[in-house]
């Protein structure tokens, strides 16, 4: 969430940087100010009577000691009026509180100047690319039709048993997928990351915490008995660890790393570019996520970057990583890279990972904070991104490492499978 104080001195300048978004925010600023000065007076009105309050019940205890009781007894009679106007001014304060929120909740975060603008996926700005296309033999699958062949993910199996986008893992498939698991968690606390165990149904508070809400409710599974959310991404109960937490200086950066099952439901999502294992409603997902000091987290969004390229690079996948433009970019984000992989088979780039910078937009809302060297707290940075999401990475995998006699195992899994091929 931006910052209240920030929008009301740079009305102007939100308003620009949110158009970067293809947003026309004018409106919602200038009601977000308008119901911001309406609480302060308020907040003013109520200080006032407050300390008129104050002053009459030292006026009162004056009185009576001086036996003036009659003069004393006009006095309690004025409190009783600023008692009740003290009421009402709390409660259009707390209306007025409430108003604000909500509203602030609908502002995006602002684009940092490095975000191109653009309005869809064609016009981000491909920034990097690196790896061999590999040339298939004839007769290559796309995994959906390879998975079937070799029996190892059954997606008619998923639908018997949950429903599309549910598919079961069995053998060699199952195997592959917990080794990937293994190896990305590996990297990644070898990369100095704690690893946690996090819970996969998070609060409200939690998903407000992290921007999922009320940005994305409608993708997000809901029990509303219990009013719990599955969680679309580890970001989320990460995240949250540091909510309402007020960190010393001296314990920046934190690096965290997860694995969890990731739960989306995707709708409206139709055609062959979601086909097999394109996009699913349950997907395993490795995460990780940093909080930063203000003046190093765009250095360690590099750093998260490279780190992910490595990762790439060791399954020798070809992958490029784009700056997405304005238009593109997620609710909460500042700055996002995002990772690609080619898939041979389909002839088209697949998304494997977002790695992003949310500057204080999360901190804010989380109340995360740290104490400065002068004692003073500021808004910690917070960073996260796939490290890596399974199911393209997958796909990727199957599709690129194909042959005549099957599918050959990156080598750097080898040791997690157990097995180099499967046939």
């Amino acid at each position: 969430m931006l910052q209240i104080a920030f929008i009301r001195e740079n009305q102007e300048k939100v308003i620009t940087a949110l158009a970067k978004r293809n947003m026309d925010a004018k409106s919602l600023v200038e009601e977000v100010v308008q119901i911001d000065e309406n609480r302060r007076s308020t907040q003013v009105q109520m200080d006032t009577i407050l300390a008129e309050s104050n002053k009459l019940s030292k006026d009162i205890g004056d009185l009576m000691k001086s036996g003036e009781k009659a003069k004393a007894e006009i006095l309690k009679l004025k409190t009783v009026t600023l008692k009740e106007k003290s009421k009402e001014a709390a409660e259009r304060l707390e209306v007025l509180t409430l108003d604000l929120t909500n509203k602030m909740y609908l502002l995006p975060n602002l684009p940092a100047d490095l975000v191109p603008f653009g309005k869809t996926p064609e016009e981000n700005l491909n920034i990097f690319e690196a790896g061999t296309v590999p040339k298939l033999h004839e007769g290559a699958l796309p995994h959906w039709e390879l998975v079937k062949k070799y029996d190892i993910i059954d997606f008619e199996l998923g639908v018997k048993i949950t429903g599309a986008g549910f598919p079961v893992y069995k053998g060699k498939g199952a195997k592959l997928q917990r080794a990937l698991i293994t190896y990305f968690l590996d990297k990644n606390t070898e990369a100095g990351y704690i690893e946690y165990q996090v819970p996969h149904l998070v609060n409200e508070a939690s998903a407000y915490g992290t921007g999922q809400l009320p940005d994305k409710e409608g993708q997000m599974y809901h029990d509303a008995t219990d009013d719990l959310y599955l969680i679309p991404t580890a970001e989320v109960p990460v995240t949250n660890i540091f909510r309402d937490v007020i960190l010393n200086e001296n314990e920046l950066p934190i690096l965290c790393t997860g694995y969890t099952p990731c739960f989306r439901r995707e709708a409206g999502s139709y055609g062959a570019h979601v086909r097999g294992l394109n996009r699913l409603h349950q997907f395993d997902k490795v995460e990780i996520v940093r909080v930063e000091h203000p003046d190093n987290s765009y250095k360690a969004l590099d750093g998260m970057v490279e780190h992910v390229k490595t990762i790439l690079e060791e399954l020798k996948l070809p992958y490029r990583v784009l700056r997405l433009c304005g238009g593109d970019m997620g609710f909460a984000s500042a700055l996002t890279y995002d990772f690609e992989v080619f898939s041979t088979a389909q002839d088209r780039w697949l998304e494997i990972s977002s790695v992003s910078n949310f500057e204080t937009f999360q901190a804010n809302r989380l109340k995360l904070r740290f104490k400065d060297k002068e004692g003073k707290n500021q808004l910690a940075h917070t960073l996260n991104g796939s490290s890596l999401a399974l199911p393209r990475v997958l796909a990727g995998i199957l599709e690129n490492y194909q042959t005549p006699k099957g599918i050959v195992i990156p080598e750097v899994l080898r040791k997690y499978t157990g097995f180099d091929i499967i046939n």
